[in-house]
């Protein structure tokens, strides 16, 4: 009996493994690996990261850390914890911190003002200054009674009252007796028109004026009429202080 040889269709032959090219990716089985890999590579750098951050070795899902405000910041954590749950170090340190913050604004405040003060000072007709002022010259009766210096005068002496802004600039006491002004002498130098040429006299500061301009002085009458007629009042006269 003759053999039949079977042959099995050309669709039915197990395909052959593929030939490995150097232009072939990989698929199957390497695929997979290398996708697993990559995926264990992000789950690391993830570990990593938690463990940085929270001091654990794994992220938590679900957590969320607040983020620390200015003042927690700024205040050192042993300063934090001190004043924490005692409300009596809070009021006490709250209280030192006003005072300090008072005493300060005082302190420029004085500053400032002083330093006002010697612009003004330093502008005003004062003894210090050896220059020669032109200002108003008026009269007054200085008696009876006394003057801001406590001296008793009369119309007749050879005295004047400076401006209260001269008078106030160098006061160093509530008693106006201790001014540094009293005492003081004054040269005043006038033309008089009328004589044709210059008149001078010196007088005593022992008085306030409180309507004066800082350059102006108020005289008694007999000194005033040695510089003007009575009945002119008011005249413009030159004036220095004499060392």
């Amino acid at each position: 009996m003759a053999t039949q040889n079977h042959e099995v269709p050309e669709w039915e032959t197990p395909a052959s493994a593929p030939k490995k090219g150097i232009f072939r990716k990989p698929v199957g089985g390497a695929t997979a690996t290398a996708q697993s890999t990559e995926l264990n590579d992000e789950r690391a750098k993830e570990e990593d990261v938690g463990a940085s951050g929270n001091g654990k070795g794994s992220v938590e899902t679900g957590s969320c850390t607040p983020r620390r405000g200015f003042a927690s910041r700024v205040v050192p954590v042993p300063v934090a914890n001190w004043f924490a749950g005692n409300k009596k170090r809070k009021i006490i340190v709250g209280a030192v911190a006003g005072l300090v913050l008072l005493v300060l604004i005082l302190g420029i405040g004085l500053g400032v003002g002083l330093k006002k003060k010697s612009s003004k000072s330093h502008n005003l007709p004062l003894p210090s200054n050896t220059g020669i002022f032109t200002g108003d010259l008026t009269y007054y009766s200085p008696g009876p009674g006394y003057g801001a210096c406590g001296f008793e005068n009369t119309s007749e002496d050879s005295i004047c009252a400076v401006s209260m802004l001269v008078w106030d600039a160098v006061s160093t006491s509530s008693n106006p007796n201790n001014n540094p002004l009293c005492g003081k002498m004054i040269r005043i130098t006038r033309y008089d028109a009328t004589k044709g040429g210059n008149s001078s006299v010196d007088v005593k500061v022992v008085d306030r004026c409180v309507g004066c301009k800082a350059e102006d002085l108020d005289l008694s009458l007999k000194m005033f009429t040695s510089l003007a007629d009575e009945s002119l009042g008011r005249v413009v006269g030159s004036w220095a202080w004499l060392t």
